[in-house]
């Protein structure tokens, strides 16, 4: 029998598992309930509703991505560029103090949402080899990726 450490993704790997929990469950609630997500909407998109749906099945389909070798690279660029797509609702969701069912309203919530961000996008980078940022290693002075 395999000892447990052996059974728990490592690196990357347990980095990608956890891009898909987080955006598999984000995508499902876009698919099922929609319509909670037009508040939020930044009033340029055009046909909100659509859009929220058409994140859902992006979220969804970075996530089948991130499961096949040829793909995850890939998946990594576009889950990072949602992330970035999305700041703007995020944004919205905060500063105008929209409530969501479900979600907390208070800037304990919305704050480290925010500044989080930014990691979300590092996150699906770094867990599909776009980058190793920050682990470099020197070798004969020279800077080389790590892994």
């Amino acid at each position: 029998m395999a000892p447990i450490r052996d059974l728990i993704p490592s690196g990357p790997a347990w980095m990608r598992a956890a891009l898909i929990v987080v955006f598999g469950g984000i995508g499902l609630v876009h698919l099922t309930a929609p319509d909670a997500f037009l508040p939020i909407m930044p009033e340029w998109v055009p046909q909100p509703r659509l859009v929220v749906v058409l994140t859902g099945w992006c979220e969804l389909a970075g996530c089948i991505g991130l499961l096949v070798p040829r793909l995850r690279r890939t998946a990594g660029l576009m889950l990072a560029l949602y992330a970035v797509a999305v700041f703007p609702a995020n944004l919205k969701h905060a500063w105008e103090g929209i409530a969501v069912p479900g979600l907390p309203q208070s800037w304990w919530y919305h704050g480290p949402r925010l500044a989080l961000q930014p990691v979300i996008v590092w996150w699906a980078l770094y867990a599909t080899g776009w980058t190793r940022w920050p682990w470099w290693v020197r070798t004969n002075g020279e800077r080389k990726r790590q892994g």
